[in-house]
């Protein structure tokens, strides 16, 4: 049975990883941090009924990992916290499942490094959906054969997402962009905008939209879209469940959602 632990577990996210968590015969919470509702019961939140896992203050990260003897970390929060509590449980000797988007490339390669150093195991992804994550590949394969098209990215998230464009529209861009040798990327459009061989990222909030992505590859007289739509968060934590059951089995090293669905 593999010891878990969730950050930032009061939130919409870790609730639903804790649920996950819970209905998994490989895994058991052993720990829960937030930054508020410190001592009440992690289940609470998830609406999983008492767990005997009171909500620990993520000032005490290092303290409780080495004392509930946690092996892999799921960490869905925010980039700036990120950045602090990842190297602290890497530093623990524990594996890590990082959902966190907005990390600048200053920010990933202090949290490499950390990984590295301790040799521990990580899966870091922008979305861990295995519906978004075959959306990459049918991109990746589309991209090939549609080099002299313009490329535009639309995505939609709810009103509440702090960071934009989304990870898995950057992701999205990537993965075109390495096919097709390095494509600029521009962000939105105003004023006097004439288009040229970049890729278009566009990003829409509203409501409580969970998810949508959309890849647009338009030539003249046709357009192909290749689109993937989030109905429930529920996606998002069972893919997390699933890379932390995978990766506790795995070499010390950092991994992505590919690794863990042998994409």
């Amino acid at each position: 049975m593999i010891n878990a632990a969730v950050l930032g577990a009061c939130g919409r996210m870790g609730s639903l990883i804790i649920e996950n968590i819970t209905s998994s015969t490989n895994m058991q919470l052993v720990a829960a941090f937030d930054v508020g509702n410190i001592g009440r019961d992690a289940g609470e939140f998830a609406h999983v009924g008492n767990l005997g896992i009171q909500i620990s203050d993520v000032k005490d990260l290092e303290t409780v990992l080495k004392k509930t003897q946690t092996e892999v970390l799921i960490d869905f929060t925010i980039a700036g916290a990120t950045i602090v509590n990842a190297p602290v449980a890497a530093g623990c000797g524990v594996n890590l499942i990082i959902g966190t988007t907005g990390l600048t490339p200053e920010q990933r390669a202090v949290i490499d490094e950390a990984i590295r150093k301790n040799k521990v195991r990580a899966v870091i992804s922008p979305n861990y959906s295995v519906g978004v994550n075959v959306f990459f590949k049918i991109v990746r394969e589309a991209a090939k054969y549609l080099a002299d098209y313009d490329i535009e990215i639309i995505e939609a998230h709810h009103n509440q997402k702090k960071d934009a464009p989304s990870g898995t529209a950057l992701r999205a861009a990537d993965v075109i962009s390495e096919v097709l040798g390095g494509k600029e990327y521009v962000y939105g459009r105003e004023g006097i905008a004439p288009r040229g061989k970049e890729i278009g990222i566009h990003a829409v909030r509203g409501g409580d939209i969970t998810g949508d992505h959309s890849v647009l590859f338009v030539g003249n007289s046709e357009r192909i879209e290749i689109r993937h739509m989030a109905h429930s968060r529920q996606i998002f934590a069972k893919g997390a469940v699933r890379a932390a059951e995978w990766v506790c089995g795995e070499e010390p090293g950092i991994y992505n959602m590919d690794d863990v669905l042998g994409l």
